[in-house]
Parts: structure tokens; sequence; C-alpha cells
């Protein structure tokens, strides 16, 4: 049956991005505030077609930590979920993704109309310069900035392996870090397909300051994230913070 149901929320998930970037693609000639709106109602979508389809209900915890003005934050990477479930409950959400991503229909089309941050990663140095750049910019404009440390999905386990976009975001920028822990990849895994019933939880957690020395720094975000994801992968879905659900 987890099988059959993982199925039909693919054929969920895709249709989904087709129709709405066939359907409202007109948007894209609109305020770039209308394209958020209409990512974030598609977020929604999504995340109600996995509860009632494949019966993984999200969870967001520590809201009275989450950002809703000019932020930096750093989440765990486990899951293509993580791509779509910040929408939901962020204001006005700017992910940092990879350039790559940007020609796919929908998703790049409504990534490079709400101005994301996308850098080519194969640029290295100047790479890094451009996405403070963007960074930069993105946050004068009062939006949450949300980049992924390790840089791509990591399966449940793994070593972490943080890049060093972070540390030089942390640095230019000169802001607190919020970083947001998941147990995501039990319930949508890395790779394959199957979803796995229960319950996904997206923690924001204290904000590490601003202004400590960059090893100081990449210790106290490795050791918070790390934790708190490794305590939700453990532990109870019971919620024993301020819970929103979608």
């Amino acid at each position: 049956m987890t099988t059959v149901r993982s199925l039909l929320f693919v054929v969920w998930l895709y249709l989904s991005m087709a129709v709405f970037a066939v359907g409202l693609s007109p948007t894209l000639l609109l305020p770039y505030r209308v394209a958020m709106t209409v990512i974030r109602v598609w977020a929604k979508f999504i995340l109600f077609g996995l509860r009632w389809i494949a019966g993984v209900k999200v969870e967001f915890r520590g809201l009275e930590h989450r950002p809703t003005g000019a932020a930096l934050m750093a989440g765990k990477h486990q899951s293509m979920l993580d791509v779509i479930a910040p929408f939901a409950i962020l204001p006005d959400n700017c992910f940092i993704m990879k350039k790559e991503l940007m020609p796919l229909p929908f998703f790049g089309w409504f990534a490079w109309k709400t101005r994301m941050i996308a850098v080519d990663r194969s640029a290295h140095a100047k790479a890094l310069k451009d996405m403070v750049k963007q960074a930069r910019a993105r946050h004068a404009e009062g939006r949450q900035i949300l980049i992924f440390p390790e840089g791509t999905r990591a399966e449940v386990g793994a070593e972490p392996d943080y890049k060093p976009g972070i540390a030089a975001l942390y640095r230019d920028l000169d802001v607190p870090c919020t970083p947001i822990a998941t147990n995501s990849g039990v319930h949508w895994p890395a790779h394959g397909f199957r979803r796995q019933p229960g319950t996904v939880v997206y923690e924001f957690l204290p904000q590490v300051p601003a202004g400590l020395k960059r090893a100081e720094f990449m210790a106290q975000l490795e050791e918070r994230l790390e934790g708190a994801s490794s305590a939700l992968l453990s532990s109870s879905p019971t919620a024993k913070t301020p819970v929103h659900s979608v």
C-alpha cells in the first residue's frame, strides 16, 4: 500500500508542477510578489497531497525562533521536501540554489522571477563572490535567505560535510544565523520514490549570534543543527514546542 500511495503522490507532485507552470505562467508578467504567492499556494498544495495521499504530515516547531524580516537561515538537507516546505511558513523565502535548475519548467521560471540566488558551483571562488553579492541584495530587500550548508541532499545518518558558503554569508552579512533542523529524510528519502507515512518536523532553533569567528560559528552551527536533527530522527513526533501543522 505504501508503494501505491507513494506512486500516486509522485503523479500528484509532477502533475501539479505542470498545471501550475502552464496555468499560472501569466503571473510571471506581474510583480514578483504575485509569483511568490503562486509558489506558496503550490507548496501548500503539495503538503496537502503529501498528507492525504502518502500519509506524511508536516509540522513546524520552534516558531518563536522563525524569522519574519531580513534573515540568514541554515537548514539540514535530507529531502526535496526541504525546498518546498519553507514556502508554506516563511513570508518571503529566498533559496541558495544550483544554477543548473534555473532552466527547469515552473521551478526555474518562478525561481528566476522571485529572484532566488542561483549559484554556478563549477565556478568555485567566483561563485562564492557572486552568491555573497546576491545575498547582500536580497537581505537588503528584507528577505529570509535559506542555505543548505552541505550543498546537497544527504542520506539520513550520513557524516555531515559543511561547505564554506554559509561561513561566507555569515561573515559578509554580519547577522545572526537561524538553524532549521529536520527529519525529512525518514519520510521523503534523498533518493527513491517511496514516502514513508509519519510526521516530518522542521524545527527553527535559537539563533547563532552574529560576530563569531569562523571556526566558532561553524562549530556552533554544526553542533546545533546536527544535534537537533538527530534528536528528531530518534524521538517521538509529539511536539514539545509550539507547532504549526500543514
